[in-house]
């Protein structure tokens, strides 16, 4: 089993100049010094991010969305709502976080890797169609799911959704498609306040989405009973031809912008269901990409057991 990892130094330049916001580079600063300080980086095969070609963008964003993000970085600093920031080098960074998945997926498709982890900033799962919010400009994943259908005739893409926050752009942009299924798990109510259950898709699309929404205080013995469950019901049924994770790490105990009571354990055997899907129905071809995970330590040692599951169990 290889694991591939993309970064870039990119990702650290995006940030929000006074300095005092949750998502900041000491994020992904943190997450590459665990993974050195417990030699992970010795198995794992690096991956080159690239910038996201725009014509890619355009099949999940309108071209008024790019071009307000590209317009908002280069005017300098400022921010595009109460929580979404831009610095003149964010535009950039936010292709870069797309073409990162790309890369990965490359990587992946031609088998280098079984899998890969996609360390990658901004985050991008509330990004919409025409909408910068909730920390994240352009959609990381979605980008991502058009790009294997499109450069590697992938049919059915799966996107788990297990950042804590419902990620309501990636529902949007698939709302009403059939070849993309998403399944989020998500703390309910809570930013954005998206997810209801109810809200299954739209059109050809519907029954292409499943909501989870779960109370403060769900720990590692309620997730591990969805993803064994419902998550492993939907991809059965599904049987995509590539996952993809939108893999926040905000549902860990110690996080602060949420109540939820998951351990560093707990993701790890969550990746262990999820890796195990994989090689049932996809080849093993897994694309984990980095969302949410504000506490620091709580983040980085919550990924690094991501990891170990991804490259050795």
């Amino acid at each position: 089993m290889s694991t591939g990892f993309v970064t870039d130094p990119i990702y650290l330049l995006h940030r929000d100049e006074a300095g005092s916001h949750p998502e900041c580079p000491e994020r992904l600063r943190k997450i590459l010094d665990e993974i050195q300080k417990n030699k992970l980086s010795e198995d794992l095969i690096p991956i080159s991010a690239r910038k996201a070609e725009e014509a890619f963008l355009a099949r999940c964003h309108t071209s008024g969305h790019i071009d307000k993000i590209k317009e908002a970085a280069s005017r300098g600093s400022r921010y595009l709502d109460a929580d979404t920031f831009v610095n003149p080098v964010s535009f950039d960074a936010a292709l870069t976080a797309c073409g990162g998945v790309m890369a990965g997926i490359d990587n992946v498709m031609s088998g280098k890797c079984s899998n890969t982890f996609c360390a990658v900033r901004p985050p991008g799962h509330h990004a919409e169609s025409d909408r910068a919010m909730g920390f994240c400009l352009l959609n990381n994943v979605a980008v991502g799911a058009r790009y294997a259908q499109e450069a590697h005739g992938l049919k059915k893409i799966f996107i788990l959704d297990w950042d804590v926050h419902h990620g309501n752009g990636t529902q949007e942009i698939f709302y009403e498609d059939n070849s993309v299924f998403y399944f989020s798990i998500h703390q309910f109510p809570l930013y954005p306040g998206t997810g209801r259950k109810e809200e299954t898709g739209k059109g050809k699309g519907k029954g292409f989405t499943c909501n989870i929404p779960v109370p403060a205080g769900y720990g590692d013995k309620e997730y591990l009973y969805i993803f064994q469950n419902e998550v492993q019901a939907c991809m059965s049924s599904f049987r995509p031809d590539l996952i993809l994770i939108s893999a926040g790490f905000d549902a860990h105990s110690d996080d602060p912008l949420a109540q939820m009571d998951v351990s560093t354990e707990g993701f790890a055997d969550m990746t262990r269901v999820v890796k195990d899907s994989a090689t049932r129905y996809c080849h093993g071809r897994l694309i984990s990409v980095l969302e949410g995970g504000y506490h620091l330590t709580a983040l980085a040692d919550a990924v690094a057991a991501h990891l170990r599951v991804l490259m050795h169990d």
